[in-house]
């Protein structure tokens, strides 16, 4: 009687800053997929395609890479064969025009993260009543109206003091961005 030696198989786990990537990432992601296919439930069954494939190969990412750019070579990939499943259908986009307006979202996303990043600064600088009045209005649910009625003032004059503030926002991450824009 021979012994057969027990072997276990021992899989490498993602390391914590991999799923902090994977995590933070899924909108944009999401939103790259859907700028080349255009359908929000093709972009959400591409997008479950393209996690499978970024887990099983999370041991080739090499940390300290952008992992946006990885994922959404992946994503790429996983929208190329999407459009190879349904070229039956009577309407599809070229590879060459979805490879640019992949190019475009990418770009766009980069300029939307400094934009971001400018607003969140300006925001900062605002005097502290009329950063907590946008806050409020932008806050989930929140209209002018109700903005008026917990500050209690004339509605009238909350909405001159939003103006007022996204002119002043706007002019402020204007000049921010000003250096950075091509």
């Amino acid at each position: 009687m021979s012994s057969v030696p027990d072997t276990k198989v021992v899989r490498a786990v993602p390391t914590e800053e991999f799923v902090q990537l994977f995590s933070r990432s899924q909108r944009r992601l999401f939103l790259h997929i859907l700028a080349q296919v255009s359908n929000p439930a093709d972009a959400e069954e591409i997008l479950q395609d393209t996690n499978v494939v970024i887990w099983s190969k999370f041991e080739q990412f090499q940390q300290g890479t952008n992992f946006i750019a990885w994922s959404f070579q992946i994503a790429n990939f996983e929208v190329l064969k999407f459009r190879d499943k349904r070229r039956s259908s009577r309407l599809f986009f070229t590879d060459e025009l979805c490879d640019v307006i992949a190019r475009e979202a990418e770009s766009m996303h980069d300029d939307l993260d400094l934009r971001r990043a400018a607003l969140n600064e300006c925001l900062q600088k605002l005097r502290p009543q009329d950063r907590e009045l946008i806050e409020n209005r932008y806050a989930p649910g929140n209209k002018g109206k109700g903005v008026a009625e917990d500050v209690g003032r004339p509605i009238n004059s909350v909405y001159q003091s939003f103006g007022r503030i996204r002119k002043t926002l706007y002019e402020c991450v204007s000049r921010r961005l000003k250096p950075s824009v091509r």
